[in-house]
């Protein structure tokens, strides 16, 4: 834990020296790279025109990583950075599009590491080629092996025994702990730290993310299966919303919390349909990893040292705090 409590301080170090500034919305999708687009700002840096790519592992239709995006581009406009910005679920593809912008000799690279193995290569030849890469939301355990500059984003495991600890708190006995893509690191550290902290009996399921009605069909199975399930723990805030469902198809009584919000989540925990949510606020990791870059290009600077992540969650968001949160959830930067 002492390692979590040093990050939050570098978090909140990095924060009081950031200018923030209010994104524009945007979309992504899988395999697609474009310029991003103008975001208002409240004071824009003068310095040399930069060119940053950023790659993540994004699904298409996954809202969550417009959040990331939309924060990406609030600091790119504030930086004077060109960002672009491309996605693939796959790790193989994944790969190609960093060794595209290793190609294109940009600037910085700002990448998910969801399958690690899948980006040592391409790292290596990054910073063979003098180019920068810091890495966010995926990777925390792995960032410094893999060679990058810093990293942003939440230790999944820590968040996992967090979440354990507060289903104690609620009495839940038996957790079904829903994973949406099998070999995600992130994924599969947040259920080991899931199991660590809770006390009661925990089962893992494996699920299609990308098909939600088959994720409702094998929720509700499990669910009817065994009766002694009494609370599902998803991955995801579109997994959650479908979890809701299918406790209700299968007719139990268990509750739903999950990892990670979007508006839709948002409603749900303020009635009552989710108990409560992590948040690792993808908006900040997007913003920080295209700031830390500018920072590093410009003045030499390098968030936690590069030898600590900077965490930015978990931060709890239940019913007595969700009303906060769903004034800047309505903004897209929660």
């Amino acid at each position: 834990m002492h390692r979590h409590s040093r990050a939050v301080t570098l978090t909140a170090t990095v924060l009081v020296g950031t200018l923030f500034a209010a994104g524009c919305s945007s979309s992504s999708g899988g395999k697609k790279s474009e310029e991003g687009g103008a975001a208002a700002s409240a004071g824009k840096a003068t310095t040399p025109r930069m060119t940053v790519a950023m790659v993540t592992h994004a699904s298409p239709g996954d809202t969550f990583w417009d959040l990331i995006r939309k924060g990406a581009q609030a600091a790119a406009a504030k930086d004077n950075i060109k960002l672009v910005y491309s996605s693939d679920p796959s790790a193989g593809n994944q790969a190609n599009l960093v060794q595209n912008a290793i190609d294109q000799k940009v600037d910085g690279i700002a990448l998910t590491a969801a399958k690690p193995d899948a980006m040592k290569k391409v790292v290596a030849k990054a910073k063979a080629a003098g180019i920068p890469v810091v890495g966010f939301n995926s990777g925390v355990d792995q960032w410094k092996e893999l060679g990058m500059l810093e990293y942003f984003g939440q230790d999944e495991n820590i968040a996992g025994q967090a979440f354990g600890e507060r289903l104690n708190q609620l009495g839940a006995k038996h957790a079904l702990c829903v994973i949406q893509e099998q070999g995600q690191v992130a994924l599969e550290a947040r259920c080991a730290g899931l199991e660590k902290g809770f006390k009661g009996k925990t089962d893992t399921i494996y699920v299609n993310g990308t098909d939600m009605p088959s994720v409702k069909s094998t929720i509700t199975a499990k669910l009817k299966q065994d009766s002694s399930i009494d609370q599902v723990v998803t991955l995801g805030a579109p997994i959650a919303l479908t979890a809701v469902q299918s406790v209700s198809d299968a007719g139990s009584k268990a509750k739903v919390a999950t990892f990670d919000l979007n508006k839709e989540l948002v409603k749900a925990v303020q009635d009552g349909k989710v108990e409560f949510a992590v948040d690792q606020q993808p908006y900040l990791q997007g913003y920080l990893a295209v700031d830390a870059l500018w920072l590093y290009k410009t003045n030499g600077n390098v968030s936690g040292g590069g030898t600590a992540p900077v965490l930015t969650g978990p931060a709890f968001v239940t019913k007595d705090n969700v009303d906060a949160v769903a004034e800047f959830a309505a903004k897209g930067t929660r």
